[in-house]
């Protein structure tokens, strides 16, 4: 059985989704940002704090979990700048309360979401693993925490593990069953989607300036469904004893500027967008992209879905 920390939200549902495929699965979740509803049927859940260890002992003493996908963190970048504490508290400690009772409980392979925001803002124009890590906000810096401590526990205690760096994670599922619900929200594809369905008055763009094709941010959007395949073929390696430490980078290979991205909502949408250009935001990067060519070579990963597949399953689930 597999235990699923955060298989509630956003990307531990779509994971769940088709974990089940091929797996037993038990979630854990207290439910503050993600939605019981989007957990595919058959999936046993256990509503409560991961940083509660009798509920983490609990969920160990009852089940017979060969593996955790820990996908339980607060992700906000603005909010961590503002409320460091809270970032802190569930993303670092919280985590660690979960590694220590895993080691209580001999359970020895772990699959850790983690995130672009580790690289900071990059020189590079195709970010790799080997790209120097320097976080510029307590999100960033939360997630490179638990990377290094990953490794220490891999010398000392035998953890076998995979840290997937996302970059932008974005779209539904196919079926159009579950999508993208976040309060607030703050993904660029849900916020053009939601102005086009006349649930916002408009749309603002940042920053017009940015040495880029078209002066606006570039960014690596990778389909939901694509970051749940990667996780499932990381686990499988851990669970046939491939793998011991690693970490992948989890993007399509190509950026796309805001200006495109809202292009292409506007033509798979058939509408029209009110657009408002803003300032830049600080500590915005001009170009996030990443190499995915180490998941590739280690596991034949590669993404399926690419931008306009991507809007499209999302029109698809934001439409209903």
């Amino acid at each position: 059985m597999i235990l699923v920390v955060g298989g509630a939200g956003y990307i531990g549902s779509h994971l769940v989704k088709e974990l089940v495929l091929t797996e037993e699965v038990v979630v854990l979740d207290n439910g503050s940002t993600g939605h019981f509803s989007s957990i595919a049927d058959g999936v046993s859940i256990v509503q409560g704090d991961l940083g509660n260890p009798e509920v983490l002992k609990s969920i160990f003493t009852k089940y017979p979990i060969k593996a955790v996908m820990h996908f339980a963190a607060n992700s906000l970048i603005g909010e961590s700048v503002e409320n460091p504490l809270k970032y802190y508290k569930n993303n670092v400690a919280a985590t660690l309360a979960l590694l220590e009772t895993m080691m209580e409980f001999n359970i020895k392979n772990f699959i850790f979401s983690s995130t672009a925001a580790t690289y900071g803002i990059p020189t590079v124009d195709l970010i790799t693993e080997e790209t120097p890590t320097y976080p510029i906000n307590p999100y960033g810096k939360s997630k490179l925490m638990i990377e290094d401590i990953l490794e220490d526990f891999y010398d000392a205690y035998g953890l076998n593990y995979v840290v997937l760096r996302y970059f932008n994670a974005a779209g539904a599922h196919i079926s159009g069953e579950i999508g993208e619900r976040h309060d607030p929200e703050t993904h660029l594809i849900p916020i053009i989607l939601e102005h086009l369905l006349g649930e916002r008055e408009k749309i603002s763009i940042f920053g017009t300036d940015y040495e880029t094709s078209d002066g606006t941010c570039i960014r690596d959007y990778i389909h939901v469904t694509d970051l749940a395949k990667a996780h499932i073929l990381a686990l499988e390696a851990l669970l046939e004893g491939k793998v011991g430490k690693e970490i992948y980078n989890l993007g399509n290979g190509r950026g796309y500027s805001v200006k495109e991205v809202v292009d292409m909502c506007q033509k798979v949408t058939g509408r029209k967008a009110i657009i408002e250009y803003a300032k830049r935001r600080p500590g915005d990067p001009a170009k996030l992209v990443a190499s995915s060519q180490r998941i590739y070579e280690d596991f034949g990963w590669r993404p399926k879905y690419r931008l306009e597949e991507i809007i499209e399953t999302a029109w698809k689930w934001h439409s209903q």
